[in-house]
Protein backbone atom coordinates (compact mmCIF):
# COMPACT_ATOMS: atom_id res chain seq x y z
CA UNK A 1 0.00 0.00 0.00
CA UNK A 2 1.20 3.76 -0.81
CA UNK A 3 1.84 6.16 1.78
CA UNK A 4 -1.57 8.01 0.46
CA UNK A 5 -3.86 4.96 0.86
CA UNK A 6 -2.38 4.43 4.21
CA UNK A 7 -2.89 7.86 5.06
CA UNK A 8 -6.58 7.94 3.85
CA UNK A 9 -7.48 4.60 5.30
CA UNK A 10 -6.52 6.39 8.62
CA UNK A 11 -8.47 9.15 8.43
CA UNK A 12 -11.48 7.37 7.43
CA UNK A 13 -10.45 5.85 11.23
CA UNK A 14 -10.35 9.30 12.14
CA UNK A 15 -13.77 10.48 10.96
CA UNK A 16 -15.24 7.34 12.39
CA UNK A 17 -13.97 7.52 15.90
CA UNK A 18 -14.93 11.23 15.40
CA UNK A 19 -18.57 10.16 14.56
CA UNK A 20 -18.78 7.80 17.58
CA UNK A 21 -17.88 10.49 19.97
CA UNK A 22 -20.24 13.03 18.45
CA UNK A 23 -23.12 10.15 18.56
CA UNK A 24 -22.37 9.40 21.90
CA UNK A 25 -21.80 13.49 22.80
CA UNK A 26 -24.92 14.55 21.07
CA UNK A 27 -27.53 11.82 22.02
CA UNK A 28 -28.95 11.03 25.61
CA UNK A 29 -30.11 7.48 23.93
CA UNK A 30 -26.87 6.96 22.66
CA UNK A 31 -25.42 7.38 25.92
CA UNK A 32 -28.19 4.84 28.05
CA UNK A 33 -27.27 2.26 25.03
CA UNK A 34 -23.74 2.56 26.30
CA UNK A 35 -23.95 2.08 29.81
CA UNK A 36 -26.75 -0.88 29.26
CA UNK A 37 -23.92 -2.07 26.34
CA UNK A 38 -21.34 -2.12 29.49
CA UNK A 39 -23.80 -4.01 31.42
CA UNK A 40 -24.80 -6.68 29.41
CA UNK A 41 -21.07 -7.18 28.58
CA UNK A 42 -19.93 -7.26 32.10
CA UNK A 43 -22.46 -9.59 33.21
CA UNK A 44 -22.28 -11.83 30.21
CA UNK A 45 -18.32 -11.97 31.51
CA UNK A 46 -19.56 -12.85 34.69
CA UNK A 47 -21.84 -15.35 33.83
CA UNK A 48 -19.02 -17.20 31.96
CA UNK A 49 -21.06 -16.84 28.81
CA UNK A 50 -20.01 -18.66 25.64
CA UNK A 51 -17.63 -17.28 22.99
CA UNK A 52 -20.83 -18.08 20.49
CA UNK A 53 -23.24 -16.24 23.15
CA UNK A 54 -21.17 -13.27 23.65
CA UNK A 55 -20.68 -12.61 19.79
CA UNK A 56 -24.57 -12.74 19.47
CA UNK A 57 -24.71 -10.05 22.50
CA UNK A 58 -21.79 -8.50 20.64
CA UNK A 59 -23.80 -8.27 17.54
CA UNK A 60 -27.01 -7.30 18.91
CA UNK A 61 -24.98 -4.21 20.82
CA UNK A 62 -23.58 -3.46 17.60
CA UNK A 63 -27.11 -3.06 15.63
CA UNK A 64 -28.30 -1.16 18.59
CA UNK A 65 -25.17 1.22 17.97
CA UNK A 66 -25.49 1.42 13.76
CA UNK A 67 -29.42 2.24 13.94
CA UNK A 68 -28.97 4.80 16.40
CA UNK A 69 -26.22 6.23 14.16
CA UNK A 70 -28.09 6.26 11.38
CA UNK A 71 -31.11 7.79 13.09
CA UNK A 72 -28.57 10.43 14.50
CA UNK A 73 -27.41 11.22 10.78
CA UNK A 74 -30.27 11.26 9.48
CA UNK A 75 -32.21 13.72 11.82
CA UNK A 76 -28.94 16.19 11.28
CA UNK A 77 -29.30 15.87 7.64
CA UNK A 78 -33.27 16.43 7.85
CA UNK A 79 -32.91 19.41 10.02
CA UNK A 80 -30.49 20.87 7.81
CA UNK A 81 -32.01 20.40 4.49
CA UNK A 82 -35.95 21.01 5.92
CA UNK A 83 -35.68 23.05 9.13
CA UNK A 84 -39.28 24.11 9.20
CA UNK A 85 -42.14 21.18 9.87
CA UNK A 86 -42.37 18.96 7.02
CA UNK A 87 -44.62 16.05 6.62
CA UNK A 88 -42.30 14.00 4.78
CA UNK A 89 -39.64 14.84 7.58
CA UNK A 90 -41.35 13.74 10.20
CA UNK A 91 -42.25 9.77 8.36
CA UNK A 92 -38.10 9.95 8.14
CA UNK A 93 -37.32 10.90 11.30
CA UNK A 94 -39.72 8.28 12.70
CA UNK A 95 -39.04 5.49 10.25
CA UNK A 96 -35.08 5.89 11.27
CA UNK A 97 -36.12 6.09 15.16
CA UNK A 98 -38.55 3.04 14.41
CA UNK A 99 -35.19 1.38 13.53
CA UNK A 100 -33.45 2.17 16.46
CA UNK A 101 -36.38 0.64 18.41
CA UNK A 102 -36.68 -2.60 16.30
CA UNK A 103 -32.76 -3.22 16.92
CA UNK A 104 -33.07 -2.67 20.75
CA UNK A 105 -35.80 -5.37 21.27
CA UNK A 106 -34.35 -7.48 19.30
CA UNK A 107 -31.17 -7.10 21.15
CA UNK A 108 -33.27 -7.10 24.59
CA UNK A 109 -34.62 -10.42 23.50
CA UNK A 110 -31.30 -11.99 22.02
CA UNK A 111 -29.66 -10.61 26.12
CA UNK A 112 -32.77 -12.40 28.00
CA UNK A 113 -32.64 -15.52 25.56
CA UNK A 114 -28.67 -15.88 26.28
CA UNK A 115 -28.11 -14.09 29.86
CA UNK A 116 -31.93 -15.41 31.45
CA UNK A 117 -31.55 -19.04 32.05
CA UNK A 118 -27.89 -18.62 33.60
CA UNK A 119 -28.57 -15.63 35.26
CA UNK A 120 -31.43 -17.47 36.92
CA UNK A 121 -29.39 -20.12 37.95
CA UNK A 122 -26.72 -17.92 39.38
CA UNK A 123 -28.97 -16.87 41.48
CA UNK A 124 -30.75 -20.15 42.68
CA UNK A 125 -34.09 -19.71 40.66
Amino acid sequence: MSGGCLRRRAQSFFFALRGIRQLVMREPNARFHAVAATAVAALGLWLHISPVGLAVLALAIGLVFAAEAGNTALEALADRLAPDPHPLVEVAKDVAAAGVLLAAVAAAAAGLAILGPPLLRRLGL
